[in-house]
């Protein structure tokens, strides 16, 4: 695995996608390809059915040589030729003789790691369901939390923490539907041969082509040319995008729980150490490995833009970075989902720490509203003036922004005391939040129930 690691990645659960990734499995698709292919030309008397039947039966990796194999690998320098080698040898020589027959090593090898990539990809959805559920349940248990808003580093004006998980699920659910709308192009299946123009199978290849597709449920390319990688770089960003969603959550959770914000913590259990020298240190280990994974995931794009510029109908070195970009780029996934799973399920909210902050600076957060009170009076931009005067006031003197307000005769006599005390509590001022926050988790839990 090429993902990053640390501690935190033993502990959690990665729902069989390991498994999927290893060499073991790889080799099993190669066979599950060749198969269908046989399967395929048995049905359409390319060649001998019964041949057909036999090197499905065969088509096991427990039946594979891998002694023998590595043998090979050492005679001949090809990444593909032993293991049909031996697999032919699995089979005997007389059904050994229709084993890949017309197919190129790329056919089986990108058809296969489609469909491996197809397995993993519905694993995600498990995850990303999750975690959608995850979010859902905060942001109703949190549609009321009270907090500020903040744009460009600053308080701006308040909200509601339900409101920011809100936001995190619109966005999330964008690109689960990029994730299912990548699929019909992304895993596909490719037996075009040599040069994706059916050079060796003529028309009957095209009709191979299309049972193969309808065996591994992958529909099949239109242009089968190993030269096409624009679906994988799509495919990659889709991840990307995903992770960069995870991404903004984990680093809204690394900075406000640092102790001058402490709104809110990852759950934590008791024996876990956070340093070998500072005992006290509890660190947010799940958002830092979503971090650092997410950053490495964006990298491998420009890598795929670049390859996929390759001239002619197919070049090695394309091949060989496809192979592996893909490989880590759903490695990488997979420890960014899990982190993110754990992290949405027992995130804890400090609502006092958010009310607290919200309060810091003392109701000037609240201007807006005041100002909006005086623009139906006297007009946006003369309000404004009116209300930028009296905020900076306050910032530059140090003085309760309260105190400067009620001085001024403008705002004494439109408000009592006591009104203007209630017009600067940020809970008296959080908009939509709660409305939106509640709606969001609605709609979501209704998509997620849609979901296969």
């Amino acid at each position: 695995m090429r993902a990053l690691y640390d501690s935190k990645s033993k502990t959690l659960d990665d729902r069989g996608i390991k498994e999927l990734l290893d060499s073991r499995s790889k080799y099993q698709s190669w066979l599950d390809v060749e198969a269908a292919l046989a399967q395929a030309q048995g049905e359409l008397e390319v060649i001998p059915m019964k041949a057909a039947e036999e090197i499905v039966q065969q088509a096991e990796v427990e039946n594979l040589d891998f002694k023998k194999m590595d043998e090979i690998y050492q005679q001949v320098g090809h990444g593909f030729v032993p293991f049909l080698k031996v697999f032919v040898l699995a089979c005997g020589e007389e059904t050994g003789k229709y084993i890949h027959f017309g197919a190129t090593t790329q056919n089986i090898q990108q058809t296969a790691q489609n469909l491996n990539a197809k397995k993993v990809h519905r694993k995600f959805f498990t995850f990303l369901k999750d975690i959608l559920t995850n979010l859902s349940d905060l942001a109703e248990n949190e549609a009321d939390t009270v907090m500020a808003g903040r744009t460009h580093g600053k308080h701006a004006i308040p909200i509601t923490y339900g409101y920011k998980v809100a936001v995190w699920i619109s966005e999330l659910l964008m690109s689960l539907q990029r994730m299912q709308e990548v699929e019909k192009r992304m895993f596909t299946t490719m037996m075009g041969g040599a040069v994706g123009a059916f050079n060796s199978t003529g028309e009957i290849g095209i009709k191979v082509q299309k049972r193969v597709a309808e065996l591994l449920d992958m529909p099949e390319m239109d242009i089968p040319s190993r030269n096409i990688s624009s679906q994988k770089i799509e495919y990659i960003n889709c991840l990307a995008l995903v992770a960069n969603n995870l991404h903004k959550i984990a680093e809204e959770v690394f900075q406000t729980s640092i102790e001058e914000f402490a709104e809110v913590s990852e759950g934590f259990s008791k024996g876990t150490v956070g340093s070998s020298t500072m005992p006290h240190k509890i660190n947010p280990k799940l958002a830092k490995g979503i971090i650092a994974n997410a950053q490495k995931l964006y990298s491998l794009t420009s890598a795929g833009y670049a390859s996929s510029a390759r001239p002619f109908e197919a070049d090695s070195t394309s091949n060989m970075l496809f192979d592996g970009i893909i490989t880590e780029a759903l490695e990488l996934m997979t420890e960014i989902l899990m982190r993110a799973e754990e992290l949405t399920r027992t995130l804890t909210v400090n609502r006092k720490h958010m009310l607290q902050n919200a309060n810091i600076n003392q109701g000037i957060d609240n201007s807006e509203s005041i100002m909006m009170y005086f623009a139906k009076r006297i007009g946006k931009d003369k309000a404004h003036e009116l209300i930028y005067e009296l905020a900076i006031e306050a910032e530059t003197t140090g003085e309760n922004y309260r105190d400067v307000l009620l001085k001024n005769q403008v705002v004494r006599k439109s408000f009592t005391e006591e009104e203007l005390l209630e017009m600067l509590k940020p809970e008296n001022y959080t908009g939509l939040s709660a409305e939106l926050a509640h709606d969001m988790a609605k709609k979501c839990k209704k998509i997620i129930a849609e979901l296969p």
